[in-house]
């Protein structure tokens, strides 16, 4: 068996053309350009790749950007302050913040410091919280991602026992709570993580399953189940014998020969959440054009 690759730039081309539509019904009827304001609080060069792709695909579609970036040892009220301005200014419609953090930094501080009508990948608690409850103003990005990837190969989730391999806060925590619920997957979440024993004695009853942990190649594929579908959510650059590499959580490779579907990396779901951020932001002028600033998610 060869698995079928999930390419994810066809889908985001897609929603690219969604937004560029939207955006020029935003000039047409509205006058406005969405902005987004960003924030980077690291020198790591993969760090600040992500978040020059990000402004890139702002540009090629036509939303304006502001991009506040600080030293990685910079103070939290520096950061605070950074966001803080972001949220308040009248011209930015969204605000997103690059994680991970610094460990000096609390997560929490940071979040209820957005604006939660600006706050596009969720950070905010309130904004969690309305995830959790089934009615989000915003669906995060890389959450959105996986949704939209899976639909546009016909790959069903609901019913499905899926494995998710991670649980960040920014990541596998909210992506486990939307495929469970009606709207979002309906399938059946079982979520690992560093702590779970015998990891592939989970991931082989899994009819899909979404590696987001961070841990270069750790899913191989004798940890998988003939005809699974695998989605690797994670982007890990490491040293190889030719320089710098990307890969995913998941040895390609070897789940190539198990599977029946599965994300490349690079290529795979990272397409799919840049595209997926940028149509939350063209949402949130969207909603303060309207005057409307309740919102709740539409994917």
């Amino acid at each position: 068996m060869t698995a079928k690759p999930l390419h994810g730039e066809p889908v985001a081309t897609a929603i690219r053309a969604d937004v560029r539509d939207r955006l020029a019904r935003l000039r047409d009827e509205h006058g406005r350009v969405p902005t987004l304001g960003t924030v980077l609080v690291s020198d790591d060069p993969a760090d600040e790749r992500f978040m020059d792709l990000k402004h890139a695909a702002c540009d090629e579609v036509g939303i304006e950007t502001r991009d506040r970036r600080l030293a990685p040892d910079a103070a939290a009220e520096e950061l605070y302050r950074a966001v803080e301005r972001l949220s308040e200014a009248a011209s930015v419609d969204a605000v997103f913040v690059q994680t991970p953090l610094p460990p000096t930094v609390p997560a929490v501080g940071v979040g209820t410091r957005i604006d939660p009508r600006k706050d596009v990948d969720c950070f905010h608690p309130e904004n969690r919280g309305r995830l959790v409850a089934g009615e989000p103003r915003f669906v995060p990005a890389t959450t959105a991602a996986v949704r939209r990837l899976l639909a546009a190969y016909d790959l069903e989730t609901a019913g499905r026992d899926v494995v998710v391999v991670g649980r960040s806060p920014t990541i596998g925590t909210p992506l486990a709570n939307r495929l469970f619920q009606r709207a979002g997957g309906n399938a059946t979440v079982t979520v690992c993580h560093s702590h779970t024993n015998d990891l592939g004695t989970k991931t082989r009853r899994a009819d899909v399953v979404v590696a987001a942990c961070g841990v270069p190649e750790l899913v191989d594929g004798s940890m998988l189940s003939p005809g699974v579908v695998v989605v690797d959510v994670s982007a890990n650059r490491r040293r190889g014998a030719t320089g710098t590499e990307t890969v995913g959580d998941v040895d390609y490779d070897s789940a190539q020969e198990t599977a029946a579907a599965v994300t490349p990396v690079p290529g795979g779901v990272g397409p799919v959440t840049v595209a997926a951020l940028l149509d939350n932001v063209v949402l949130a002028a969207e909603r303060r054009s309207d005057g409307d600033d309740r919102g709740t998610g539409r994917r």
